[in-house]
């Protein structure tokens, strides 16, 4: 399975609480819903309707999942919310239980064993496994070179510090941009893959 990952990003690299004000107050950070005046529903909108539509599973950190799982059951009948209640959904924890995951078709990855388990499904046949959101995940799975595909939607907008996805490891990890799109929001859809014999 290709891993896919997709971000609203701003352009100081900061990717947290994009969606509202309450979702993500780490560190005091207070533009949550930082995204909005940047949304395109035609470009953006139609890169998540094909990214989803490319999707086998989904793949959540704990934090991402539980907003999601409190936002999509409730939205029934539109296309792209169908979609996301169906999928299988992976969420990695050490917190939850099986028992807390009452959003339909959702697993328990334990957060100790997520590295291995994520590639295993890496390594298995199948469709795109595709994360939006979960820094600490996503920097986890760049890490360890697990990202085939990183869509980053990147806002005109500084945000002055907060939550990014990029590892501070040292490590050097070649990227080739394979396809760009501007919205007319300023907005840009960058879609990146690991570069070969880079």
């Amino acid at each position: 399975m290709r891993i896919v990952i997709t971000e609203f990003i701003s352009l100081d690299g900061v990717v947290q609480a994009p969606g509202g004000p309450q979702e993500d107050t780490d560190g005091g950070f207070a533009h949550g819903g930082w995204s909005h005046p940047y949304f395109d529903e035609e470009v953006l909108g139609g890169a998540f309707d094909a990214g989803l539509a490319r999707a086998e599973a989904l793949l959540f950190g704990r934090r991402t999942w539980q907003t999601m799982a409190g936002a999509w059951p409730e939205r029934a009948g539109d296309p792209f919310a169908d979609r996301m209640n169906a999928l299988k959904k992976y969420v990695v924890s050490s917190t939850l239980g099986e028992a807390d995951l009452t959003w339909n078709n959702s697993s328990l990855i334990p957060g100790d064993q997520a590295v291995a388990r994520i590639r295993e499904l890496h390594e298995a046949e199948g469709g795109d496994l595709a994360m939006m959101g979960s820094p600490t995940l996503v920097r986890t799975l760049l890490s360890e070179g697990l990202v085939d595909e990183l869509q980053l939607i990147v806002m005109p907008v500084l945000l002055g510090g907060g939550k990014t996805i990029f590892p501070d490891d040292g490590g050097k990890r070649p990227m080739e941009l394979v396809s760009t799109t501007t919205a007319k929001t300023g907005t840009q859809v960058c879609v990146y893959r690991p570069a070969t014999g880079g």
